[in-house]
């Protein structure tokens, strides 16, 4: 019975070995280098020492970590938890029952964000909210005055552009769920007078459930690390008003060149990560098993 088991596993050890080779083995590097001074110059970026958890003591004493996981926290529960997953709901069910010329050019546009380099959308985001850019040009038409918006409303700014740039991929995952729904459960739910919230309520959203909850862990742990996005629209700024766990790793490890604590920060951020994947495959193990 074992032999028979292990010639069945024989066929995955080279993904398996894969994974830990180039996924499990840069995440103990970095847990390792955690512990450690090391730095990009000087006699610690050759030789660094081990410090124990004196990163951790200075990262946790740090005003600006706090406030690093605050606005993580609500970077991630804006534009992923509620905007994307709200919005890809509610564009799936138009896309759903709309015309054919409506269908296309909607999701033309929810699309296009997506598939553009990462880079290009940061920037494309930034011209549109920038003092100068494409939001005070269409508010100036009707007479209004806008503000320097990376400035004024940073976070609210990067939500707006990572809710824009990630729905498509929620308005697929969802439109595909929906489409596994059975009509002729909807339609006896209509014709015993339920209403379209009571139908979208008891009976859509709960048999997509498991989709909902894969969609939620994905774009949860996708947004969790956005960097680029946020660097090129506001570099963390002004101040540190936009700084969320990536941004904050990157300022400590490559502009102060204090790698050993950016990758304390990084590690932290690994775990806040876990801690959501666990939660999502807890809800999600019920209906699978």
């Amino acid at each position: 019975m074992r032999w028979r088991t292990g010639r069945r596993l024989m066929p995955l050890l080279p993904a398996v070995a894969l994974l830990a080779l180039f996924m499990l083995g840069p995440v103990l590097w970095s847990f390792y280098g955690s512990f450690t001074n090391a730095a990009l110059t000087g006699v610690n970026a050759a030789n660094p020492d081990w410090v124990g958890l004196d990163n951790y003591r200075k990262l946790f004493a740090d005003p600006d970590f706090p406030k690093a996981i605050w606005l993580t926290v609500v970077f991630v529960f804006a534009s992923a938890v509620v905007g994307q997953n709200v919005l890809g709901v509610l564009l799936a069910m138009l896309m759903r029952s709309s015309q054919k010329i409506i269908r296309v050019v909607v999701g033309t546009l929810i699309v296009t964000a997506w598939i553009l380099p990462e880079i290009v959308a940061a920037f494309a985001a930034y011209a549109f909210f920038s003092k100068e850019g494409s939001l005070n040009s269409l508010l100036a038409i009707v007479g209004i005055t806008g503000k320097s918006w990376l400035y004024a409303t940073p976070m609210l700014a990067v939500i707006l552009a990572n809710v824009w740039r990630g729905t498509a991929f929620s308005m697929m995952v969802y439109s595909a769920a929906l489409n596994d729904v059975p009509p002729e459960i909807t339609e006896a739910a209509t014709v015993d007078g339920a209403g379209g919230y009571k139908r979208l309520i008891y009976i859509t959203l709960p048999m997509i459930r498991r989709s909902i909850s894969t969609n939620l862990m994905l774009t949860t742990l996708q947004t969790l690390s956005v960097f680029t996005l946020i660097y090129v629209m506001t570099a963390g700024g002004p101040g540190t008003n936009s700084s969320t766990l990536p941004i904050l790793a990157y300022q400590q490890a490559f502009k102060f060149a204090q790698v050993g604590y950016g990758t304390a920060i990084a590690t932290i951020m690994l775990i806040i990560g876990g801690v959501f994947a666990v939660i999502y495959i807890r809800t999600l193990k019920p209906e699978v098993d």
